[in-house]
């Protein structure tokens, strides 16, 4: 099974970013069901595993915060992937991510080190762009560079297993877990 852990966004942030997709002139789209923000991604993993990984997850304990999406911006260098919406700094999200990895480690997933660049991917860009893809992908990163959506509470991680097909993925939540208010 295919999985990954991940933040939801709650309606009012994914109706915002669907208003942002609207402006952006190129590129496949998220769905706005498939809008998340990716704390681990566990690749293809054995139903066991990913039932080691639940357990795992079932025992952490972090408190509930707030968090910001801020900044339009592209992975990728001088050939872009993807567009993303950044995060504003946050050293809870960062914490959480910490416990998050320690949990998969612990539960047995070789997730290697990876930087954890925590974002909102906006739209997947084709492999060649031509110089007016290029003028009108600038002009929009230009244009929302500093952007900033209203800080939202996170009450909750998801573990999701991610189905792929001819079209968007299919993500199917498995199990969701709560952050205390006072944990």
């Amino acid at each position: 099974m295919r999985a990954f852990v991940a933040l939801d966004l709650p309606e009012p942030v994914v109706d915002a970013i669907g208003a942002l997709q609207e402006w952006l002139p190129l590129g496949r789209h998220v769905a706005p069901d498939n809008l998340h923000l990716t704390l681990a991604f566990l690749g293809e993993q054995p139903d066991g595993v990913i039932a080691e990984a639940d357990a795992a997850l079932q025992g952490l304990r972090l408190p509930a915060f707030e968090l910001s999406l801020c900044g339009v911006d592209v992975f990728g260098g001088p050939a872009p992937g993807l567009v993303f919406l950044g995060v504003a700094p946050n050293p809870a999200l960062g914490a959480l991510h910490r416990k998050v990895m320690g949990a998969l480690r612990g539960a047995g997933l070789g997730l290697g080190r990876v930087r954890f660049r925590p974002h909102v991917t906006l739209a997947r860009l084709p492999k060649r762009l031509g110089a007016g893809d290029r003028d009108r992908l600038g002009q929009f990163l230009a244009a929302h560079a500093d952007l900033r959506l209203p800080p939202f509470r996170v009450g909750h991680f998801t573990l999701y297993r991610s189905t792929l097909g001819r079209g968007a993925p299919l993500h199917e939540v498995l199990a969701d877990y709560p952050l205390g208010a006072g944990t």
